[in-house]
């Protein structure tokens, strides 16, 4: 392959990926109307369009799809192997991209990078929120952080943290004109807070247990959000009812800004995990992020 026609599917990669040409113009350092050109040339070679432009967005057509399926994976292995020659050198070094969730990387991953990083300067990270189910492979990330029940079963999965414990918390303003839940089927008359999982389109389910009994309830309300930061906002304000993990509430509670109902069901979720492809050829600099991160009872 010549190096234009590499230049040319790297461009497509970004641009397909972005879903627009301004942006992928800025990530590419290069102007909109060099990137279209080489677009242009790259469909012209193939004889085949790649992408369906309109005035507001770009999307790739069916042959842009199954191209772009084949790229992102190959890319991505190349970038794996490029990334493996820092093993020779003196220290690790390269970019790792992590996908993970708000409240394991604030809880999990920046605690074990802020003692890890300033041991090794040529390592570079990038993390990318998002409660959705990314596929790493395609979005070329090195790994993902998920709840164990969220990984795919083809990835190695290392936990890196315990069950999360939740609870479900309430404003005293908030419970003192709303009678607290007894059981968690009392939640469906009240104003619940909730969590938008963009992949699904969903709202997240809350989740009980008592005397082996399980229950999955479905909350409404007037507030939905994608982060955990303004749902406890919300609670403290007194916008209504919220399933948050204990360690973010738990000083909330201490002050009495907040008020745990539904304390003798337990609630708690799987551990989190981070996840990568079993053919990825881990690097020492990877290596060193997941000893930093694995968890240890």
């Amino acid at each position: 392959m010549q190096r234009e026609e590499m230049a040319d599917l790297t461009a497509f990669l970004v641009v397909a990926e972005e879903r627009s040409f301004t942006r992928a113009a800025a990530k590419l350092g290069m102007t909109q109307s060099a990137l279209s050109q080489l677009m242009r040339r790259l469909e012209k070679r193939l004889g085949l369009r790649l992408l369906t432009r309109t005035t507001r967005s770009v999307a790739p057509t069916d042959a842009g799809e199954r191209l772009l399926q084949t790229l992102a994976p190959a890319l991505a292995n190349l970038d794996a192997s490029l990334a493996a020659l820092s093993e020779l050198r003196d220290k690790p070094a390269g970019t790792i991209r992590i996908t993970s969730v708000e409240h394991a990387a604030k809880t999990i991953i920046w605690p074990a990078l802020k003692k890890l990083l300033p041991d090794y300067p040529d390592i570079n990270v990038e993390i990318s929120l998002d409660y959705g189910l990314v596929d790493i492979v395609a979005e070329r990330y090195d790994a993902g952080v998920r709840l164990g029940e969220q990984v795919a079963q083809d990835m190695i999965a290392v936990r890196i943290a315990p069950d999360v414990p939740m609870a479900v918390v309430g404003a005293p303003a908030y419970l003192g004109k709303n009678p607290a839940p007894a059981v968690p089927q009392d939640l469906m008359q009240h104003r619940c807070i909730n969590l938008r999982v963009p992949t699904s389109g969903g709202l997240t389910t809350w989740g009980f247990e008592k005397d082996g009994r399980k229950l999955n309830v479905r909350t409404d309300g007037q507030l939905i959000f994608n982060t955990l930061d303004l749902i406890l906002e919300a609670a403290i304000e007194g916008f209504g009812l919220a399933y948050l993990p204990m360690d973010l509430v738990q000083m909330r509670l201490s002050s009495r800004q907040l008020v745990h109902v539904l304390s003798d069901w337990h609630t708690e979720l799987s551990g989190y995990h981070l996840y990568y492809p079993s053919r990825r050829q881990p690097t020492s600099a990877f290596a060193l992020l997941v000893k930093a991160l694995q968890y240890r009872a």
